[in-house]
């Protein structure tokens, strides 16, 4: 999704309150006329975490007859975008030619690479009727030999995401391995994805990988006696045995993998060369970019 359409505010209030805590992340809502938005990475005081690169929180947002999201045609490059609704349901065109309907439950996966153009709008059978939108946006940086690969979309349903019970904690393992499973969403470095429901008084030990983060949905943790309160970050040290319990009921979402090293941001470009993204501005600009199929009478500009 475009944060240019979003125009979401980036600042964020973040603490250091544990030993095993690096950073909590409590980013402000910012309300768009009935759709609130949470940007929650990249913030000024930390810009990853492993392969991860952006973390919006979107909705939940209920929208009249009329209403709702319509994200006209944009690009990325040397990225990949992930999204995964909670309610609701998206309309993903891109550049390569895909049409794929996004439902609860669902994973868009799409490789920006060399670069892509794609929107995200509503059917008109639910753009005409009253309805909710609810779900995370993300975006993976690619390693340095893959950020120019050809571009691609990968589309996985609901019941392709494994789903395993740790201890009465009902986890989905949405990409990576973890507890036993692995998803079969396509990774191209180490990437730890995870979502997890538990009831008040349930625990999580988190994975191990070099770097991870868990985002409150909805809500509330506590970790080492600290509060991870509904939608904030926290973000932990590397190392095993950290345990997150839920306050109250929660829905909660795990994000982390390798790190890739430093990577510049602009818009909608991620790449490890500024040069890479000034070349692409300038290419969107110039309609260097290919075109969507059946979505491409319009688009949003370079700001």
């Amino acid at each position: 999704m475009s944060n240019t359409t979003l125009e979401v505010e980036q600042s964020c209030e973040t603490s250091t309150p544990c030993a095993a805590m690096d950073l909590l992340i409590r980013p402000r809502d910012k309300d768009l006329g009935g759709f609130s938005v949470r940007r929650v990475l990249p913030t000024q005081e930390r810009k990853m975490v492993g392969p991860w690169i952006f973390f919006d929180h979107m909705g939940p947002a209920d929208f009249p007859a009329g209403e709702g999201v319509d994200v006209r045609p944009h690009p990325h490059v040397n990225l990949a975008t992930v999204t995964y609704l909670f309610e609701g349901e998206m309309v993903h065109r891109d550049s390569v030619g895909s049409y794929q309907i996004i439902r609860p439950g669902d994973i868009n996966l799409m490789v920006a690479g060399s670069g892509i153009a794609h929107s995200e709008r509503e059917t008109p059978e639910t753009h005409n009727s009253e309805h909710r939108a609810h779900g995370l946006q993300l975006w993976l940086a690619l390693p340095e030999a893959d950020e120019e690969t050809e571009p691609s979309f990968h589309h996985y349903s609901s019941d392709d995401i494994p789903g395993v019970d740790v201890d009465g904690v009902a986890v989905r393992v949405m990409m990576g391995s973890a507890f036993g499973v692995t998803s079969p969403v396509r990774t191209v470095a180490q990437t730890l994805y995870l979502e997890a429901t538990l009831q008040a008084g349930q625990s999580l030990e988190l994975p191990e990988v070099a770097e991870r983060a868990v985002y409150v949905v909805s809500g509330s943790l506590n970790a080492q006696g600290t509060e991870i309160p509904e939608h904030s970050m926290a973000i932990f040290q590397a190392g095993p045995g950290i345990t997150v319990t839920a306050a109250e009921d929660a829905r909660i979402a795990v994000v982390g993998g390798e790190p890739l090293g430093h990577r510049y941001i602009e818009w909608n470009f991620v790449s490890s060369r500024r040069e890479r993204i000034e070349q692409a501005k300038a290419d969107w600009q110039a309609g260097r970019f290919p075109e969507i199929p059946d979505d491409h009478e319009e688009h949003i500009p370079l700001p």
